[in-house]
């Protein structure tokens, strides 16, 4: 028997709380069953359709605060049971905002498939509801666009984040009946769909580490913060001497408790940043603030310049906003730094978790964020705010199945742990393609991939180096030459997996892909989870 539709009007007044004056929904329906007379009920049904009417009006003003005529403009779109969707697609709305980029917001009750067609970029929040439905408000446009199936959506560019609860069967089934009838239309994701189970606040910041990625690497502050742990960095070595490439560098971090080396290979370490020492000082000069004085933060009682390299600074225009501010009153204005995801390159069974990290640097010359913390600014020593993130859906298989790896740059580390991994397992039929730029300064663990070439754990080797002259410029074309191979491989019942750049190589990868395997068949294997991809 189908589990029914889980609709809460209650619950969709809470969900909206930030729309304004939507507590008085609650408030009339919390009414609701209180009066035994009949016109108790009348009064309450009638307070009932006023507050439905008053919620849909602010749901309007809602959505024309973001409803840009820009050709641009990023359309976010949400199917939504209880509210939630709705929730996060105006909260997502308002991050793209604020960074700078034009946005339109639409309930899909609202949305023709065919104004997709002169849309560039969308992003959709998708609830599923009972055993993996579409919400009500989804049915005619889900509808639409499965008629549309095969027509120009080709321009179109898009992500998705799925809601659901894994307790039921169908996990998320409509957000990926909703890429399958998107890619069916010819549309290309602009990441891989992200998966919500019940809320969850890991999942979630996931989805905005792609819009700060979307938005050219602003900084969007976290919806709700990392439960982070404390971690000692132990050692830093550049990987990529003399490359033409940024620097690229081998981390090792070790945790205070080891209980916290819990993880599997495909796993995701997020990092709490911190501002660099000269940074803070420049601010506390700027403020006249002394630093040692002491403040709360995070539930934590430190000093004001320890707090202040955990916030985001004020651009300097609006700086001057926070003078005259107590030290506690400034760290409460300020939002906590927004975290950094990284793909974890070692197992627990190393007794330390390992990260491959390039430096970013913006035009202006300054480190980027985490990578600057990383990198540079932290000491040896340093204790790093550090939490593990999992990530299911790129965990290595739990059989002997052949394993088809391919990436290029630092996803070399997300890969690296799933060769870990099959090689404490036993299981050697693995086969790795990977490209950078230089063979003499970007083969990353080249000993270590040797010895489990010459120890049967990796059977095929293929590098590709970009700059070297070589007719194989790119990854993407090491897997067209070796198409026949591949073949053999999946119908040998191999899995791909892919981790790496999202520009660039993962859509060259996947198109090359499906021009060995087809496009059916491609999409057949990332349905049965054979095809996998950790890609950034």
């Amino acid at each position: 028997m189908k589990a029914p539709r889980r609709f809460c009007l209650p619950s969709l007044a809470t969900a909206l709380g930030g729309l304004a004056g939507a507590s008085g929904l609650a408030l009339s329906l919390a009414g609701i069953g209180k009066w035994p007379t009949a016109g108790g009920v009348a009064l309450a049904y009638a307070g009932f359709c006023g507050a439905i009417l008053a919620l849909h009006r602010r749901r309007r003003q809602a959505s024309a605060a973001f409803a840009s005529s820009a050709d641009d403009a990023t359309l976010i779109a949400y199917a939504s049971q209880t509210g939630f969707a709705e929730q996060l697609a105006m909260q997502t709305a308002q991050a793209l905002q604020r960074a700078g980029l034009p946005v339109r917001v639409a309930s899909f009750a609202d949305l023709d498939p065919s104004a997709l067609t002169r849309c560039r970029q969308a992003l959709f929040v998708a609830s599923t509801t009972g055993e993996g439905d579409a919400p009500d408000s989804a049915a005619g446009f889900t509808r639409k666009l499965a008629a549309a199936r095969g027509d120009g959506l080709h321009r179109l560019r898009y992500g998705i984040l799925a809601l659901g609860d894994s307790s039921y069967a169908n996990f998320c089934a409509y957000g990926h009946a909703l890429a399958a009838a998107l890619q069916g239309a010819q549309a290309q994701p602009l990441f891989d769909l992200v998966e919500v189970d019940n809320g969850d606040a890991g999942a979630l910041r996931h989805w905005q580490n792609h819009l700060s990625a979307l938005a050219g690497g602003s900084e969007i502050a976290d919806w709700e913060a990392p439960r982070y742990g404390s971690w000692r960095l132990v050692d830093r070595r550049l990987l990529n001497a003399g490359s033409a490439g940024a620097p690229a560098f081998h981390l090792a971090l070790e945790p205070k408790s080891p209980a916290a080396l819990d993880w599997q290979a495909g796993d995701i370490a997020e990092i709490g940043p911190r501002l660099p020492q000269q940074q803070v000082a420049q601010l506390l000069r700027d403020l006249s603030l002394d630093g040692a004085a002491p403040v709360r933060c995070d539930g934590e009682a430190m000093s004001l310049s320890g707090a202040l390299a955990t916030r985001m600074p004020l651009p300097a225009p609006h700086a001057g906003a926070m003078r005259g501010l107590s030290p506690q009153a400034l760290i409460d204005a300020l939002p906590p730094l927004p975290h950094r995801e990284y793909s974890i390159a070692s197992l627990p069974a190393d007794g330390r978790l390992e990260l491959l990290v390039r430096q970013t640097r913006h035009d202006d010359g300054r480190l980027g964020l985490a990578s600057g913390w990383l990198t540079e600014h932290a000491p040896l020593g340093a204790t790093v705010a550090l939490r593990v993130r999992n990530n299911r859906a790129f965990h290595a298989p739990p059989d002997d199945r052949p394993l088809v790896l391919i990436g290029n740059g630092t996803g070399m580390a997300g890969l690296r742990a799933l060769l870990k991994a099959r090689a404490a397992a036993g299981h050697g039929r693995n086969w790795l393609l990977f490209g950078e730029r230089s063979a003499a300064h970007d083969a990353f663990y080249r000993e270590e991939l040797q010895a489990w070439q010459d120890g049967g754990m990796l059977q095929r080797l293929d590098w590709t180096w970009s700059r070297d002259g070589a007719p194989l410029r790119y990854v993407q074309d090491a897997v067209r030459a070796a198409a026949p191979q591949i073949r053999e491989w999946v119908a040998a019942g191999a899995a791909i997996y892919v981790c790496g750049s999202l520009q660039g190589m993962a859509s060259g990868v996947n198109d090359a892909l499906a021009e060995a395997l087809g496009a059916e068949t491609l999409a057949a294997l990332a349905e049965n989870g054979r095809y996998r991809r950790d890609v950034y």
